[in-house]
């Protein structure tokens, strides 16, 4: 997979290089489609890291289109982690761990007046 075709989701995370130099990666997830090389049904997520050195489009794989869609996120978070800790930068987006990139919300209490409400 070399193209991202269809941009679903862009995020600009702020880079301040140890010299205090300031730049931009631009982070693009494109849009989960069938793999085509499958024959099993799997989908696949083409994403790119603009910034980070080599900016091509690579692909996250996954059983259906929305594990593909968080695996290509989850690679993202990585390849910037990784790239944070090689050059030393240190990589912004508001201020967020993670780059707002893990989405975990932890234990939900149910809506009040629920049938789940009562249960505990």
């Amino acid at each position: 997979m070399s193209e991202l075709d269809e941009v679903v989701a862009e995020r600009r995370i702020a880079v301040t290089d140890p010299d205090g130099a300031t730049s931009e990666l631009v982070v693009r997830l494109g849009k989960p489609h069938p793999d085509p090389s499958s024959r099993n049904g799997d989908w696949c997520c083409p994403f790119q890291v603009e910034g980070v050195g080599e900016d091509s489009v690579q692909t996250a794989f996954g059983v259906d289109s929305l594990q593909a869609l968080l695996l290509a996120a989850y690679r993202v978070r990585l390849l910037l982690a990784e790239h944070a800790e090689q050059t030393s930068a240190r990589l912004d987006w508001l201020g967020q761990p993670d780059f707002g990139l893990r989405v975990d919300p932890g234990p939900a209490a149910p809506p009040a007046g629920s049938p789940a409400a009562g249960l505990g």
